[in-house]
């Protein structure tokens, strides 16, 4: 039950450090944006520092000249541009129903294989104590100040010595409304083994949003693993002291 996270944190490469910092040094769960980089360097961590890349720097030069598409913004005038961007007809609100959820507006369109770079993983040591982490760059293209499902407690990462660990992938956005690594866990709480666990979480995302991506692992304490996915074939490692190497699993939807 002890967590430390960081949010739109800049400046500062090593993330996931900053987050333990967090736990082992403050009364804190979270800190975010400048404040949080101000922490890191103030800690010890290696910073300021450019964190652009060659590579990134080419995809938003490209990304600006497509007139910033594709971007995550809806309901705004001009639709195909870079803004500056305004409500359209901001003075009529209304509430969709469910059934009027469409998944090229609500569904993970901007979500794929090659625009996401989250890590999680779940560690069980010698006497039986869990840790779980999850670092992430974000969605690619992302509004800025955006946060994801990365240092949300119970959405990419979750962790119970008492029961087992969790962590997961995929379109955060949509993950983060429903707290899947806290499902998963607790339906192992309930009896439920890691295979079943899992796909339940998925499963109650994927019926409120059918064209979501994402993917998750289950583990319990004993150690007995397993995946779900929905929207793409998801892949997982493995290691425990009675293995040579790393296994690779495969998950398909």
């Amino acid at each position: 039950m002890e967590v430390g996270a960081v949010a739109a944190m800049r400046y500062v490469p090593e993330g996931i450090k900053a987050a333990k910092l967090v736990l082992e040094y403050t009364k804190h769960t979270m800190l975010v944006g400048d404040q949080a980089s101000a922490f890191a360097i103030s800690m010890g961590l290696p910073g300021p520092t450019n964190l652009s890349s060659v590579e990134s720097i080419e995809k938003w030069t490209k990304w600006k000249d497509n007139y910033c598409q594709p971007n995550f913004r809806k309901n705004v005038i001009p639709r195909n541009s870079c803004g500056p961007y305004h409500p359209n007809s901001p003075s009529i609100r209304r509430c969709m129903m469910d059934n009027e959820l469409r998944p090229n507006e609500f569904g993970s369109v901007n979500v794929g294989l090659h625009s996401h770079d989250t890590i999680s993983m779940a560690v069980i040591d010698q006497v039986g104590r869990i840790a779980v982490g999850t670092s992430t760059n974000g969605a690619t293209f992302k509004i800025p100040g955006r946060v994801g499902d990365g240092p949300i407690a119970g959405s990419s990462a979750y962790a119970d010595a008492e029961v087992g660990a969790c962590g997961a992938t995929g379109d955060g956005d949509i993950m983060m409304r429903f707290l899947p690594c806290y499902q998963a866990v607790e339906n192992m709480r309930l009896g439920m083994e890691p295979k079943l666990a899992a796909k339940d979480a998925i499963s109650r995302i994927a019926r409120k949003y059918p064209d979501f991506i994402g993917a998750l692992f289950a583990v319990n304490k004993n150690g007995i693993h397993a995946g779900a996915c929905h929207g793409w074939t998801f892949q997982y490692s493995v290691r425990n002291p009675g293995m040579n190497d790393v296994e690779v699993f495969t998950v398909h939807p």
